[in-house]
């Protein structure tokens, strides 16, 4: 348990921003499978989704809670497995 009074604010920072970076990594994961639902199923329609995971890929490495090279990762396969949608189509 927390004796300091700075330790008992770091206590609580921590809690809120770990409750921040769940609902973020949770919204991230729902729009990939989105995404990817989209792309296996309406290529010709799935840009819509694919851009709203890039954007949010985008803004949960800009806030810290995903590294940018694991952002630029997902995004990158995300957008190759359209790529090789629309080749297939």
């Amino acid at each position: 348990m927390a004796n300091t009074k700075s330790s008992k604010k770091d206590i609580l920072k921590i809690e809120r921003n770990r409750q921040r970076n769940q609902s973020i990594k949770s919204r991230l994961k729902t729009l990939r499978s989105k995404a990817i639902v989209a792309v296996d199923t309406d290529v010709a329609n799935s840009g819509e989704s694919v851009k709203a995971a890039t954007k949010a890929f985008d803004v949960a490495a800009s806030k810290g809670v995903l590294h940018k090279n694991a952002a630029a990762r997902r995004k990158s396969r995300l957008q190759k497995r359209q790529n090789q949608a629309i080749a297939a189509k």
